[in-house]
């Protein structure tokens, strides 16, 4: 059975740790509220961008656009978004699963390149099956747009090239601060919106439909990938929190467990020692 010293030093180690996991989810709460505020601010942006081109590709011509062409072919890009840090409970764990999930089911057959952005994603994925074509860390710590035009840059190359036929991206949609949903959205080629009541007219293209479309087609890649990173950013920090909290709740139980342990160690050191006196008196 543990000394008394033993347990009195559990109690403390554990309490060390409740300190610390309760400092964290505070941090996180913070964190969450401000990537709360961006995401707010990116996504009616980043939607409403996303409904006027899926108005281009459903009035268009696909072929006036590299960007806007159906791919012919199976080679799929997928970009894999997870952390660069952990303790954030099964956010990165899920994204892993669900990434190599569409690889072996909805992509089987198909040549699957994937593209990591996150310092955990990229240490698992290079341990499993997958060929990782890019991987971008600390994306975090700069601007999000800059970061979300550095990975974009070369799929977007890649696929008007016709290097890559499809190009999907798998992350956490942020829900609220207790849920996220690992969702698989495609990104190219663009699907077009629904066309029940529209009238099937093109745009009128100043100064020319290829400059338009050339700005057009390439920023809206860059805005859905910054949309993407500040949705992942307010999951990690949202799962981190309830991770953090569900954390110094269990510190607190596993606490109150070696109290318990070490007022009964207390009282079978006392309760033997009186019998030992009492014994001894009893002797005499």
């Amino acid at each position: 059975m543990p000394s008394l010293l033993d347990i009195k030093r559990r109690i403390a180690s554990v309490q060390s740790t409740q300190k610390i996991t309760r400092a964290m989810k505070m941090v996180a709460a913070a964190k969450l509220r401000r990537a709360q505020e961006a995401i707010v601010r990116t996504r009616p942006y980043a939607l409403r961008m996303r409904d006027l081109v899926s108005g281009i590709a459903l009035r268009a011509d696909r072929d006036i656009h590299p960007l806007l062409r159906h791919g012919r072919g199976a080679k799929v890009g997928l970009i894999v978004v997870t952390s660069d840090r952990g303790l954030c409970g099964g956010f990165n764990h899920n994204i892993v699963e669900a990434a190599l999930g569409a690889v072996k089911e909805t992509f089987r057959g198909r040549e699957v390149a994937l593209t990591v952005v996150g310092r955990k994603g990229v240490d698992v994925l290079r341990r499993r099956d997958g060929a990782i074509r890019a991987a971008h860390i600390d994306v975090y710590d700069k601007p999000a747009f800059r970061a979300a035009g550095e990975i974009m840059a070369d799929l977007v190359d890649e696929y008007a090239k016709g290097e890559t036929h499809e190009l999907h991206c798998v992350y956490n949609e942020f829900k609220s601060a207790i849920a996220q949903k690992v969702t698989v959205e495609r990104l190219l080629p663009f699907e077009p919106a629904d066309d029940k009541g529209v009238v099937p007219i093109d745009y009128v293209y100043e100064p020319s439909v290829e400059s338009v479309l050339d700005g057009l087609l390439a920023k809206h890649m860059q805005v859905q990938m910054h949309r993407i990173l500040h949705e992942s950013t307010a999951s990690e920090h949202g799962a981190r929190m309830t991770a953090m909290d569900a954390a110094t709740k269990n510190a607190g139980d596993v606490i109150d467990r070696l109290r318990l342990k070490y007022n009964r160690a207390r009282q079978d050191a006392i309760t033997k020692e009186l019998i030992e006196v009492i014994s001894g008196a009893e002797a005499l």
